[in-house]
């Protein structure tokens, strides 16, 4: 990829492409963990003289809404650069080209949210060029959503001199490694809600990987697949023949795959709830499993000794409902223990457990994009990767 290195911004205006999609409460940013990652990138264009126009998107807003308006972003941004102000206009608008002509050296507009644009999704080449108007060059440093081949990630990047921010080029490298030549042992380690969500991430990873660690919801249509009695646990009943023909790929593959050998269940998900751990292959009705079991979280741990290589993506129960998120927490705990492993978190749930364990520092790298990950995982590339190559 054409990165910083290959950019001389002095004096120009450049169009920066960040992920703000940031969690929001009664008008202020909750998380700023997003933001504090683009600052690199834009300091280094304001430390070459450069002014910055930023696009970002924020929610799945069906059109303008303020609830979904970037102004409390740009409030915190301020907090971190000078010279910032928020431009209230649709970013492929004429008053926002207007607004953003005349910005100096050193000065900084964020644009409002581009899903407000109809055709920011579409990738609508007519809205790619009223944003190249926005600056002269431009920079995509906004890696949870350079899977999307939007108009702000991909359209505005074939009409302009086009290179990755620092954060884009990190996430990249930190993910080629583990496609790329891994140290071995190779450890995977998957949770969330469905299979069908990971189907061609454990397909590529497969003959890369030592060791494949299953848990959340997903767990429950691989157990069911071979025989288990998983109660009202989520199952993907159309799956359940791929579960078994992946588990006998890695058979043949010589992968050990780790399923939850217990689990907590309760007969609803709600926090307080009363809970009872079963077998996580003889769960009876009306309970369902909702997080892995005090079994399971050990046997994660110890197929976790001695491993080079790990890659970690998805809970490993309800996350977001206390007690059941105490499998994940443990599981990111088994993780950072780790001595001299190259170890890549792949967004979502599971960097809000890294978060809150506040055990960032221990991993090699934490993604700021659990989809964008995920797909270059699958694919090797992406639309955003692709267009600065």
């Amino acid at each position: 990829m054409r990165t910083l290195q290959d950019l001389d911004a002095r004096g120009k205006r450049v169009l920066v492409r960040v992920d703000y999609n940031v969690p929001l409460k009664d008008g202020a940013v909750q998380d700023e963990t997003r933001i504090l990652e683009s600052l690199p990138t834009l300091r280094h264009l304001l430390d070459q003289g450069a002014s910055l126009v930023l696009l970002s998107h924020l929610g799945r807003p069906k059109g303008p809404d303020p609830k979904y308006s970037l102004a409390p972003v740009a409030e915190a941004l301020a907090r971190h650069l000078s010279g910032v102000r928020f431009v209230p206009h649709a970013p492929g608008s004429e008053e926002a080209f207007r607004a953003v002509e005349a910005l100096g050296p050193g000065e900084v507009a964020l644009l409002e949210n581009v899903r407000f644009e109809p055709g920011e999704e579409k990738n609508d080449p007519d809205l790619a060029a009223r944003y190249a108007r926005l600056g002269e060059v431009f920079v995509l440093d906004a890696f949870g959503s350079a899977h999307r081949a939007h108009a702000s990630v991909v359209g505005v990047a074939r009409l302009l001199p086009s290179f990755a921010g620092f954060l884009m080029e990190r996430e990249v490298r930190a993910l080629a490694r583990l496609l790329r030549d891994p140290e071995r042992p190779y450890a995977v380690v998957l949770g969330g809600a469905k299979v069908s969500d990971k189907i061609g991430v454990i397909e590529n990873l497969l003959p890369r990987i030592d060791r494949l660690l299953i848990g959340g919801a997903m767990a429950f249509t691989f157990l069911k697949a071979l025989g288990g009695e998983v109660g009202k646990s989520l199952v993907e009943e159309d799956r359940l023949e791929l579960a078994k023909d992946l588990l006998r790929r890695a058979e043949a593959l010589g992968v050990r795959v780790y399923l939850p050998q217990d689990v907590v269940a309760a007969e609803r998900i709600e926090a307080g709830v009363e809970t009872r751990v079963f077998p996580a292959d003889a769960i009876p009705i009306p309970y369902m499993g909702l997080d892995i079991g005090p079994k399971t979280q050990a046997a994660f741990a110890e197929a976790l000794a001695g491993v080079r290589t790990v890659f970690w993506n998805g809970p490993m129960g309800v996350f977001e409902v206390p007690p059941f998120d105490q499998g994940t927490l443990a599981v990111g705990r088994a993780i950072a223990a780790l001595e001299g492993v190259y170890s890549v978190v792949g967004g979502g749930d599971s960097v809000a457990a890294v978060n809150r364990l506040g055990l960032k520092e221990r991993f090699t790298h934490v993604s700021t994009g659990g989809g964008a990950s995920l797909e270059y995982l699958e694919k090797g590339t992406l639309p955003g990767v692709e267009v600065l190559e």
